[in-house]
């Protein structure tokens, strides 16, 4: 235990010295502009995304597949508009590089479905009748 004492102060000793230390931070300045054009286009892109989602989810083939799977076409309308900007970016961007034809709606739709499926059984919405919350 004597031996111990000390080694244990030196050691809390040099640690406490090393944190106390300044660190180097290394960045460059960017201008207002800069910001100002970086989050317009954000905002853009965003209003573009949710555009897109709101165009495919009023298309007719859209509607009847959602329907066909047992989806409520309104509620599924809720839950894109209630996405954040990045999911709604995602979202946009799969259906947008989805293969044309029915392979590319079917995916948008099975996609589709198991987010809402997902988010039925964490308990944050009640679109399907089968499934029981986590909650």
């Amino acid at each position: 235990m004597r031996l111990v004492k000390p080694a244990l102060v030196w050691a809390v000793a040099a640690s406490m010295t090393m944190v106390s230390l300044p660190r180097l931070a290394l960045a460059d300045t960017i201008s207002t502009d800069e910001v100002a054009r970086a989050e317009g286009m954000a905002a853009h892109d965003a209003l573009g995304a949710r555009v897109l989602l709101s165009d495919t989810l009023t298309r007719a083939d859209v509607v009847d597949a959602l329907r066909a799977q047992g989806v409520d076409p309104a509620a599924a309308r809720a839950r894109v508009e209630a996405l954040s900007d990045a999911e709604a970016l995602a979202l946009a961007q799969r259906i947008e590089t989805a293969p044309a034809g029915a392979d590319g709606v079917l995916g948008t739709i099975v996609f589709l479905f198991v987010l809402l499926l997902v988010t039925d059984i964490l308990g944050f919405t009640k679109v399907f009748p089968f499934t029981r919350s986590v909650r």
